[in-house]
């Protein structure tokens, strides 16, 4: 990776230029595209490069709001409406930036013949659509980002129209993808198409295993396209092959926490989330947590899991806050907010695929034995935190991974019952998660009820995002129609989408 991202000259005004043109091609019909491009202080065009920088920088970011629905942290400071299930709205700003200017990236490739940046344009196009989709439902798709041919109002697309439709854009993006055409300005894979064409197929299982709950999806039988790509694509082998960034300590590079003043004074860890790790004698807590007070004033070694306490996410905070008086609750460990680098931060990680074909092999959709791939998902992630924790040893000298999995509250059991199977893989699951795959973990608690995360007497977890209020304004027709397709015109937070029923 370069040390900074925005190191190449004037790239910058040329993103700036790419940006503008686009939200005023979205929300202007009055707007003159001819004439915006003859702006004789742009450039008319931009190397597909410093586009796919810009793009991939805000895509494989940290999102700290998963972390309290997902019962990992806690706050005390205040209501965390994450934390107590009470979300409202979702952001559409993926439409006006990341999708807007990947959608340029496409087209100045397709200038350049290089089919490589077209390949990762409609992986990026796939992996947005379905982030989208999974927090609201239906939304802008096929007539998206298209404002400069004068769709301004695009209607929505169903859910399931929207799954299919990002399948096949990732089968478009397989059969693309090349060791021919060069990818400059790749801060994941340093231009491995290789590895691109891996993350893309791994992707595909992804979407594939999230609409468990479904048979089909368009004209997609689901089990049988996962075992067609299990068996025939290449997929993520290894740490190495992780859809991940990697931070420099640089400008604009930095770790997404870093410097965090929540961090550093009001966040704190759940006891749920502490307790699994406790419960297994798991030393991957010591990267996530900080030792309570009590445990540093008691001269408590770092490895010592009694020194390590959290919250109740479903208590008011201030209940928690009093935890804090008592130095009985772990902060966050300071290197999050702390040190300008940490660990990549991944959107599909080669742990989180062995989870998934651990879970298909479960399921009956491929043949072997979930219980390698559970095994490989765990040594992966201990792997990951070795490899990349600073100072490792202090964590994790003298851990035996080998005998971590023959424990009983990890030991897999290929012939236990399908629910005993997938609790003991979504668990496994849940705790490699940390700052990472964004909201996985949640989704992956809605479809299958596991882990079984603690919530309030009265307050069910939300199964989606409402629509953002510029949709109200600006898309209203179309906003409406979607909402009484899916939910009888009802935009509620509890109302239950296509792919969870």
């Amino acid at each position: 990776m370069k040390n900074n991202i925005f190191k190449a000259k004037g790239l910058k005004g040329l993103i700036t230029s790419v940006f503008a043109v686009g939200v005023l091609a979205l929300t202007s019909c009055e707007s003159n595209l001819d004439k915006i491009n003859e702006n004789p202080n742009d450039q008319a065009s931009i190397d597909p490069k410093y586009l796919l920088t810009y793009i991939s920088k805000y895509t494989f970011q940290v999102d700290g709001d998963n972390m309290y629905a997902s019962r990992m942290m806690i706050g005390t400071d205040g209501e965390n409406k994450y934390q107590y299930m009470k979300w409202n709205d979702a952001s559409f700003e993926v439409y006006t930036r990341e999708l807007l200017n990947t959608v340029k990236m496409m087209q100045e490739a397709d200038k350049r013949n290089n089919k490589n940046y077209v390949a990762i344009g409609k992986f990026l196009r796939a992996y947005h659509f379905f982030t989208i989709s999974l927090k609201v439902g239906s939304a802008p798709y096929s007539e998206a980002a298209k404002g400069e041919f004068g769709i301004t109002q695009p209607k929505y697309d169903s859910q399931e129209a929207i799954m299919s439709g990002i399948l096949s854009e990732l089968k478009e993006a397989n059969d693309l993808i090349n060791t021919n055409d060069k990818i400059e300005g790749d801060i994941v894979f340093n231009g491995d198409a290789s590895k691109w064409k891996k993350l893309i197929n791994s992707f595909r299982l992804k979407i594939l295993i999230t609409l468990s709950k479904k048979t089909t999806v368009g004209s997609y039988n689901i089990a049988t396209e996962f075992a067609s790509i299990a068996g025939s694509q290449p997929l993520m082998t290894s740490i190495s092959d992780n859809g991940a960034l990697k931070f420099a300590d640089a400008a604009d590079s930095r770790y997404t926490m870093f410097n965090n003043s929540g961090y550093g004074s009001s966040l704190y860890m759940a006891d749920y989330f502490i307790n699994m790790f406790k419960d297994r004698k798991d030393p991957r807590l010591f990267t996530f947590a900080a030792q309570t007070t009590g445990a540093k004033e008691a001269g408590k070694p770092v490895t010592d899991f009694t020194g390590y306490n959290g919250g109740d996410p479903t208590s008011p905070y201030s209940d928690n806050a009093a935890l804090i008086t008592a130095k009985n609750i772990s902060k966050v460990n300071d290197r999050f907010y702390k040190d300008p680098t940490n660990e990549p931060s991944s959107i599909l990680s080669y742990s989180e695929l062995e989870f998934i074909l651990a879970e298909a092999t479960a399921r009956g959709w491929i043949s072997g034995s979930a219980k390698t791939h559970y095994d490989n998902a765990i040594k992966a992630s201990f792997n990951f935190y070795q490899t990349y924790v600073k100072n490792p040893g202090q964590y994790f000298t003298g851990f035996d991974v080998n005998q971590y999995l023959a424990t009983p509250l990890v030991v897999y059991n290929d012939t236990a019952p399908l629910q005993t199977q997938l609790e003991k893989i979504m668990t496994q699951k849940y705790m490699t998660m940390f700052h990472q795959a964004q909201w996985t973990s949640y989704y992956d608690y809605l479809r299958t009820g596991y882990p079984n995360y603690p919530l309030k007497s009265g307050v069910a977890a939300p199964f989606r995002f409402r629509y953002p209020q510029s949709e109200y304004n600006y898309n209203s027709n179309n906003l409406k129609a979607a909402l009484t397709a899916q939910y009888g015109g009802n935009d509620n937070i509890n109302s239950k989408p296509w792919w969870l029923q």
